[in-house]
């Protein structure tokens, strides 16, 4: 096979296997992206915890990890502030929920002392490894461990999203960690 057949085949595979994604990542529910779905994790206090738990009221859920060095607690911060920002009692009204893609660290006992820094209510979730997979590929969150270099502790590797979801724990809309927290309070304030 020829040099230039070789890479139109791979051309054309490279196009197919996007397309599948294309596909998979455009399946839909009533309209809206199929992100999210029911989990079973275990909670900071070591308790067993449901995604119906959050039924209710509407959740902001971010992903990330306790050791991540900036991030995770900058968009943990963006989420208590727009809670904030719709008055004092907004926080017993939304659910904020931090789930770890470092189960392998991120024990309940360490969730338990990190989540308060980011309000009194913040949920923070862990699990199995499996536990956590299954639930990062229904909300399509990317991570992967990456090694420390020379002695230092391995970090993680990790899509920065805030999932919005209505009282029913159906996904309403999504916001990068460079959103702002005027933006998101306001798409929360529109499902209270």
């Amino acid at each position: 096979m020829s040099r230039t057949m070789k890479a139109l085949l791979g051309i054309w595979i490279a196009a197919l296997v996007f397309a599948a994604g294309w596909i998979a990542w455009d399946a839909t529910k009533d309209g809206k992206p199929s992100i999210g779905g029911p989990f079973q994790l275990v909670d900071q206090d070591g308790r067993p915890f449901s995604s119906d738990q959050l039924k209710g009221k509407p959740t902001l859920i971010y992903f990330g990890f306790t050791y991540c060095p900036d991030v995770c607690p900058t968009s943990l911060l963006l989420m208590e502030t727009a809670v904030e920002k719709l008055g004092p009692d907004a926080a017993k009204k939304v659910n904020l929920v931090f789930i770890t893609i470092d189960p392998e660290r991120d024990t309940p006992a360490l969730l338990k002392g990190y989540v308060p820094n980011f309000g009194a209510g913040i949920i923070g979730l862990t699990g199995t490894p499996k536990q956590i997979a299954d639930v990062a590929k229904a909300y399509r969150v990317y991570y992967q461990k990456v090694p420390g270099k020379e002695g230092s502790p391995y970090l993680m590797d990790h899509s920065s999203i805030v999932y919005l979801l209505d009282r029913n724990g159906r996904f309403v809309t999504h916001f990068t960690h460079d959103a702002k927290a005027e933006a998101i309070a306001s798409a929360v304030g529109r499902l209270l």
